[in-house]
Formats: C-alpha cells, structure tokens, sequence
C-alpha cells in the first residue's frame, strides 16, 4: 500500500503534469488555429470537424510526443518548490533514504510510460489518420509530383511525367518488368493517364498501350481503356513523409519491408518512426531521475535556477536526439541505434546526478 509520502508526492506530480500538459496544449491550439484559421474558412471545414476530427486527435498526438519533455519539467518545478520550502530536509532526516524518495516518482513514471506505450502503438496511429484525413481535404495544398521513378517488388520499373492530389490523375505512366536476372524486359505498358480505384484495387488506364515480349508468344494490346491490377496502389506512389504516422506497428513493419525491396531512399526515415515509438516513453524514466536530481536540493537563486538548468539540459537532450535522427537518415547509422542513444548516454548522466544526489 501507498504510505502518506508516496500518495503526497504522487498528487503533486500527477497534478502538476496534466495542469502544465493543459497549458501547453492550450498554447499549441491556440497558435496553430491562428496560422490555419484562413484555411479552414477556405475550405469550408466543418466546426464538429476541425474540434473532434482535427484537434481532438491534434491533443493527442503532440501531447504524447511531449509528454517526456513535460514531465521532465512537471518534475523539476514541483520538486523545487518542495526544496525551497523545506519539505525534502525533513523527508530524508526523517530516516528515509533518497531511494525511498524516488520511489513515488519512478511509480508515476511507469504509469506515464505504459500509457504513453499503448497510445504510440495502438491508439495514435489511429488518431493520426483521422487528424492527415482531415489536413489532406481541409489544409493542405494539392500534392505535385513529376518525373517519378522507382523500382517495384518483383523486377517492376515505375515511370510517369506527373501527378496532382486535386484530380489523383497519373500523367504518360510506364511500366516494365524485367526478367529475374534483369538483362531483358518481359513487359510493357505504357499510358496516357492511369487513376486509381481504391475500392477495387484496380487502375483504369487511357489511351493504353501493352506488350508481352518473348518468343514465340510476344503480344501487344492496345485500346482506349483499360481496368486492370499492376502490384502496386496508389498510397505507394503518391505519399506524404507523414504517411508513416498513420500505420500501426504491423503496417509500418510490413510497409518498411516493402519500402526496402524498392530500394526507398525514405527507409532510414520510417524506421526512425518506427522505433522512437518504444524510445521515447522510455525517456520517461531517464527524465525523471535527472529532474529529481537536479532539482532536490534547495538553491540560493530559488526555482529559476532549478528551471534553467532542466531547460538546458532538455535542450541538449533535443539536439541529441536531432543528431543522430539526421546520422541515420543521411550517413546511414543504424536506426534502432540511433533513437536510443540520446536515452543511453542521458541514461550515464542521470546515474551519476543520481549517485551525487545521494551524497
């Protein structure tokens, strides 16, 4: 059971985390209706849509990806104003050790982490998709892509001169396959303009021309429309970076996989999305440890001084983080290594502010 000491610290952290979690989310909303405001007036967004379907699933999202940073500082600021009004002295001169004080922050921490777990892999991929739903019909600007070119699975080259998002038309699409050993085409497929049915799974190409090559069976096809499947969707072709966002962790998983047989340069980048799911909660634990360290003790300059160095110190941790995101995306540093080792090396600073704390 709780004793008094862990119910009261456990309150203070609990309250202080949703009243600074509130704040922020209130400032974010506010900010960003302020720059999306014309647009949602443009596009006629709807109210119940931009409160339920955009900022709803917007709290949500942001919230749980600052949720470490927030309870970093949610702890210095209630652990500082307990040292400047000595409350921390008498806890430890009580016979208490600094451990059983750690204790009551590192239970919430785990509260905080298992749920921020759950939202990351099961609940905001979810709100993710409802939240670009909205932005794709009621912010965004058409998506344009031209000179497209890509290798798909199964020996597959992907070609066409243009795309918008307005009409989901594809502009002079060409297809080859080529043999498994690559040294001759099998097929092709060229068309005029290619759209496709999401419903059915199918394209419906105009103005197409089709040629089966191989002796003696070489045949060609051509005609004014066509509906057929080609081993590839659209959402393949004509992506967002955040389309990685929306996919459960078995999507994403399987998306990646896929990403790779087609020799995506975007790999590094989703599997960064993939694995900060797991990282970033787990910041919770280091966080907390170096908050508590730091802010323990009273100081002359009061809880400004207790506030600056969290920020600092947050600071660094953001840069660390932006590092080794760009060394994975850039010069190819593994990914998985990449998202922990801002949690690893913070996880040696917060073992020893916590070894200087206890002396």
């Amino acid at each position: 059971m709780f004793k008094i000491l862990d119910r009261y610290i456990i309150r203070k952290f609990l309250t202080t985390f949703f009243f600074m979690m509130g704040i922020i989310m209130l400032l974010a909303m506010v900010f960003d209706l302020s720059e999306k405001l014309g647009d949602f007036i443009d596009y006629k967004a709807p109210a119940s849509a931009i409160i339920f379907d955009y900022y709803l699933n917007f709290i949500l999202y942001y919230g749980n990806l600052f949720s470490p940073m927030i309870i970093f500082v949610s702890v210095i600021w209630f652990t500082a104003k307990m040292a400047q009004e000595t409350e921390i002295i008498p806890i430890l001169n009580s016979g208490r050790t600094f451990e059983r004080f750690l204790r009551p922050y590192m239970i919430v921490s785990t509260f905080l982490m298992v749920i921020a777990l759950v939202l990351n892999h099961f609940v905001i991929p979810v709100s993710n998709g409802q939240r670009l739903d909205f932005e794709e019909k009621y912010y965004r600007e058409a998506m344009y892509i031209q000179n497209y070119h890509a290798e798909f699975p199964g020996n597959q080259m992907v070609n066409f001169r243009s795309f918008a998002s307005d009409d989901n038309v594809i502009n002079d699409l060409v297809v080859q396959k080529w043999s498994k050993n690559k040294d001759s085409v099998v097929y092709f497929l060229k068309a005029r303009n290619a759209r496709y049915n999401g419903e059915s799974g199918k394209w419906v190409l105009i103005d197409y021309y089709e040629r089966t090559i191989g002796y003696p069976n070489d045949e060609i096809n051509e005609g004014k429309e066509k509906v057929m499947e080609l081993g590839f969707d659209l959402s393949e072709i004509a992506k967002r970076n955040n389309i990685a966002e929306a996919m459960t962790f078995s999507e994403l998983k399987k998306f990646i996989e896929r990403e790779k047989l087609k020799g995506s340069g975007e790999v590094p980048m989703y599997e960064i999305e993939l694995y900060k799911r797991s990282s970033l909660p787990f910041a919770t634990y280091v966080l907390t440890i170096i908050g508590v360290s730091v802010s323990s003790r009273k100081r002359r300059g009061g809880i400004g001084v207790n506030i600056a160095l969290g920020l600092v110190i947050i600071f660094i941790y953001i840069f660390a983080m932006q590092v080794t995101t760009v060394a994975a995306i850039k010069v190819g540093f593994p990914a998985q290594i990449a998202v922990w080792i801002p949690n690893l090396i913070f996880g040696g600073v917060a073992y020893v502010m916590y070894r200087f704390a206890l002396k």
